[in-house]
């Protein structure tokens, strides 16, 4: 386990956690929902209002925190800002929230009960990420890394979405791990440049590529059978969830199935394309992405 932020000291002129001036946070959160183009936000709108609302500051939280990790270049920093938000989601469970985030996330932690526990893995994810511990990481660490970043939001997602079925959590971490594995694979240069390699090293000593640098990684011999076998995990991985999936929740887990309908055809895309790694970044636009999503609303109905 990564703990968070216990890499160095802050820089001296570090003064915790900065607090954005605004006197409506649940207008703040939409703004950053909004502002990010996530594929997550259609889905996200088609919820009745208060787990709308929840959702919004959830993904808020993981957008701002995930910028922490891949936006800012000063280690120290990055470092220090890591911890300021597990200090701020320790004084969220102790009712003293300061940030705009964590005080649109005060209603939705009490009224669904999310539990502290997934916030603070998602941040030992990001810390996996800004720390370098994801350059060729062990299956176990990719598997924790996964559970961290995506599980968790996933986690947290379906308690606010509501649900019957025990075997609704199995779901979410299946698509957890389904989800996370096709953004690696769509991300496999633009992680390199980053100077990090998702890809874990069991494989990669398997074709010989243990020694790989991200500055080599795209132009590898033998790198899309790596890839290719990542992408057999991801399709197991979908093929779980659709197992754990109980046909009387699939109304509920509407947005759930609705991003699924997006991540799905991406890993198709890669596949069709031989796994390349050489290529442009597999996406949709605007139109394709409604089409999917319209696809699957009808299939929930």
């Amino acid at each position: 386990m990564v703990s968070v932020g216990a890499a160095g000291n802050p820089p001296a002129d570090f003064n915790g956690l900065p607090i954005p001036p605004t006197d409506d946070p649940k207008r703040y959160v939409a703004e950053v929902t909004r502002a990010s183009g996530s594929s997550f936000f259609l889905p996200m709108m088609l919820l009745p209002r208060r787990r709308r609302e929840a959702m919004l500051a959830l993904y808020a939280f993981c957008r701002e925190t995930d910028d922490v990790a891949d936006e800012i270049e000063d280690s120290a920093l990055s470092s220090a800002l890591i911890k300021a938000w597990a200090e701020e989601i320790e004084a969220l469970y102790a009712g003293r929230p300061s940030h705009p985030v964590s005080l649109a996330l005060v209603t939705p932690i009490q009224r669904y009960g999310l539990d502290k526990g997934h916030f603070l893995d998602i941040l030992e994810g990001f810390e996996m990420d800004r720390s370098g511990a994801m350059l060729r990481p062990t299956l176990a660490e990719l598997e924790r890394y996964c559970y961290c970043v995506a599980c968790c939001v996933g986690l947290l997602s379906v308690e606010i979405f509501g649900y019957r079925s025990p075997a609704i959590p199995d779901f979410a971490v299946h698509l957890g791990h389904a989800f996370q594995l096709t953004n690696i694979l769509r991300d496999v240069a633009e992680d390199a440049e980053r100077g990090r390699i998702y890809l874990p090293i069991e494989l990669l000593a398997k074709h010989g590529l243990e020694n790989v640098t991200p500055q080599e990684i795209t132009r590898a011999a033998g790198v899309e059978k790596v890839c290719a076998e990542v992408g057999a995990m991801a399709r197991r991985r979908f093929g779980e969830a659709t197992r754990a999936m109980p046909a009387g929740e699939r109304r509920r887990m509407r947005p759930a199935l609705l991003m699924r309908a997006v991540y799905e055809p991406y890993l198709e895309r890669i596949e069709a394309g031989g796994f390349r790694t050489d290529g442009p970044r597999v996406k949709f636009g605007k139109l394709k992405k409604l089409s999917l999503i319209f696809s699957a609303l009808l299939r929930t109905l």
